[in-house]
């Protein structure tokens, strides 16, 4: 009901002291990938040594027979370089200052800091499903990059999928349906013994089709708990595929299936250096509603704040720099195009 002024002048407002967040949805894959990273670039590019090729045949032999001599060439270099993105905070002091009062409830700059971080994190999930060449190939390289067999994305880590095609992921195109067959296909044409795909991300309509394809005393939802691919969380409802978690993520590009071997990626951070920028998380109690509460830092480092020049205001940025690496993209593979089982 309303009350007139009779209330309305005696009485002050309460304000729920939390901010409910009814826009950010499931960022699975972004989340799982900057919150375990602990590598570093630590010189200008990332540079990865991998084998293309057998060197020169082998022989059998016998007495004086002459043995081969001729040196084998199976090498080359994979190289990375970084990229950056940002998301600002701008305040007019104004602002704070009328915030900055007795009845303040929640401190402005923290709140948001903290949701500009969640935003930065938004953003950052949509650019790694990706290739990469947005804004000018300033953009995160992604999945669509990294997960790829030649036909779309013919480079990675500055090396031509055509001249080295050991470089080049599993993509299945389902057909339209996904079956048990398929993904064990899948599967196998990833796996060499214990060498294994460790992950499964697509959308949750995708794992809806998967749901349908078990059976009844299948359809067990578990509580695992995310050591190894989801550092810092602290469990996950999750079905599993041989033992992989299936993982639903409100990014991941429709109808795609991926199924990723996380031991051979990994997001290599370039820091901020020193007196440039502070560590900032986007785990934050006073906003609920979204998945950020399971995970705190996930690389961002925050400028401080910057006094305009010509108004009566502040601003300033989170940035991460670094960039998705991957150097074995054979251990990936991805099925498209499902609409259904």
């Amino acid at each position: 009901m309303t009350f007139d002024n009779q209330v309305d002048t005696l009485t002050l407002e309460w304000i729920v002291p939390q901010v409910v967040d009814t826009v950010l949805r499931a960022n699975t894959f972004t989340t799982a990938l900057l919150s375990k990273t602990d590598k570093k670039f630590k010189a200008a590019t990332q540079d990865f040594p991998i084998k293309y090729q057998t060197g020169t045949a082998i022989q059998s032999f016998s007495g004086f027979d002459t043995l081969p001599t001729t040196a084998s060439n199976t090498r080359v270099l994979m190289q990375y370089n970084p990229r950056f993105v940002a998301a600002n905070v701008a305040l007019p002091i104004t602002d704070i200052a009328a915030n900055n009062t007795l009845q303040q409830v929640l401190d402005l700059a923290e709140v948001e800091m903290k949701s500009r971080a969640q935003d930065l994190a938004d953003g950052i999930g949509t650019m790694l499903y990706g290739d990469g060449t947005g804004n000018s190939n300033k953009d995160f390289l992604g999945l669509a990059a990294i997960v790829d067999d030649g036909t779309s994305v013919t480079t990675i880590g500055n090396l031509s999928r055509s001249t080295y095609p050991t470089l080049d992921g599993t993509v299945t195109a389902s057909g339209g349906t996904l079956s048990l067959l398929k993904l064990r296909t899948l599967f196998n044409a990833i796996q060499d013994a214990t060498v294994q795909p460790t992950s499964n991300y697509m959308p949750y309509t995708v794992a809806a089709y998967y749901e349908q394809l078990l059976q009844p005393q299948e359809r067990i939802m578990k509580d695992v708990q995310m050591a190894k691919n989801f550092k810092g969380f602290t469990g996950f409802k999750t079905l599993e595929y041989i033992g992989m978690p299936i993982l639903g993520d409100r990014k991941a590009t429709s109808g795609v299936w991926f199924m990723l071997n996380e031991d051979y990626m990994d997001f290599y951070e370039l820091g901020i250096p020193e007196g440039f920028g502070e560590p900032v998380g986007v785990k934050y109690e006073k906003i609920v509603g979204n998945s950020y509460d399971e995970v705190d830092s996930m690389g961002f480092s925050w400028t401080g704040w910057i006094k305009s020049f010509n108004s009566f205001s502040v601003n300033s940025f989170i940035v991460l720099g670094g960039q998705v690496c991957t150097d074995n993209p054979r251990r990936h593979g991805k099925l498209t195009g499902i609409t259904g089982t």
